[in-house]
């Protein structure tokens, strides 16, 4: 079997753990509901929502509601969330179809896209910043966290730079389209196409017919040359340029948020740059895809003097005798004593 056969049989199965979170994300709907009613029957009442189960040094509900804007007006052909961002649900059709002209509520416990912990730690974030607010999100897709931060931050008087990585074309697109709906010009956001990681490289990166069909693709960084000659001639992946971090900040002298989403490879680029890390970045928000990374980027922050403020456990799903596997990523928010001493 070729190698670029090998990769393709991996991505039905990603997708299907995709579909399995996104599920899990929209059953808070109902649950919000419940918790709004009140107490219900015994016989009839949901389980609790597991995104409620976080540790937290601050109180994240507190932050998320603080942020909300106020006067919020339904946008026609988008979805305004509560910060007032505006989103196109072209970005995700199976998600948000029949969305468009909505105000959506405060995400607590949890939105279509992110729970207390994530909205928590990245607001927190904010809160944290002086004076300007710059920040990176590594596997931005359509640059949720650049647009959430970046309209906090802006209300709250900041000058503000957002970064983003992203690997597929068609979800760059959406990122520099979201930008300019929400207001950010060009001098006010960097992207770039690739792959983050800890040094420079070239690694594969499935291909889509149709962006915002698929979210949660791997790269595949271990590929001999050959291999990626193969691959790329197949039509299903592309070549791209592995962005190094220290490229990626460039000349920023502190960033105020990094944001890793990158598919399964956060402990090991964390681990990779962690003194460049400490000097450069204050306040860390990962999304973990296992339970073994969390555990890695334990050791390795923690015996660096990071401080872990909240944490919500990737949300595993068990079945007969199959391997225990993740439906919804976990998150780590981490402050960096060394450019945030502790303060309320």
């Amino acid at each position: 079997m070729s190698f670029a056969r090998k990769v393709a049989l991996k991505i039905p199965a990603i997708q299907r753990l995709y579909n399995d979170r996104n599920a899990l994300l929209l059953e808070r709907e109902s649950l919000r509901g419940q918790l709004a009613a009140g107490p219900a029957s015994t016989k009839t009442a949901e389980p609790p929502s597991p995104f409620f189960h976080y540790h937290a040094t601050f109180d994240p509900q507190e932050v998320i509601r603080r942020h909300a804007a106020s006067g919020l007006k339904p946008r026609a052909g988008y979805l305004t969330n509560y910060l007032g961002v505006a989103i196109d649900p072209k970005f995700f059709p199976s998600i948000l179809e029949g969305r468009a002209g909505q105000v959506e509520d405060i995400p607590i416990p949890a939105n279509w896209h992110a729970d207390i912990a994530e909205w928590g730690a990245a607001l927190r974030a904010v809160d944290l910043a002086q004076d300007a607010f710059t920040m990176i999100e590594l596997g931005c897709g359509w640059g949720c966290w650049m647009n959430n931060t970046g309209i906090a931050a802006r209300r709250a008087g900041l000058k503000i730079h957002l970064i983003g990585v992203e690997a597929d074309e068609g979800h760059i697109g959406f990122a520099r389209e979201a930008l300019e709906t929400n207001g950010f010009g060009p001098s006010d956001y960097t992207l770039k196409r690739g792959i983050a990681a800890a040094q420079a490289g070239t690694a594969l990166f499935p291909k889509q017919e149709k962006a915002g069909t698929a979210w949660g693709l791997e790269p595949v960084f271990d590929a001999s040359e050959k291999q990626r000659d193969e691959a790329v001639n197949s039509g299903n992946y592309d070549a791209l340029p592995m962005v190094a971090l220290a490229d990626v900040i460039g000349p920023h002298a502190r960033i105020d948020l990094l944001h890793i989403d990158i598919q399964g490879g956060e402990a090991d680029l964390v681990s990779s740059c962690l003194p460049f890390l400490s000097e450069k970045i204050a306040y860390m928000l990962i999304g973990t895809h296992s339970r073994q990374i969390e555990g890695r980027l334990f050791d390795s922050l923690l015996k660096a003097g990071w401080k872990l403020e909240i944490e919500r456990p990737a949300i595993l799903r068990l079945s007969g005798d199959a391997p225990p596997f993740v439906t919804v990523d976990g998150v780590q928010g981490w402050r960096n004593p060394r450019l945030l001493p502790e303060r309320p």
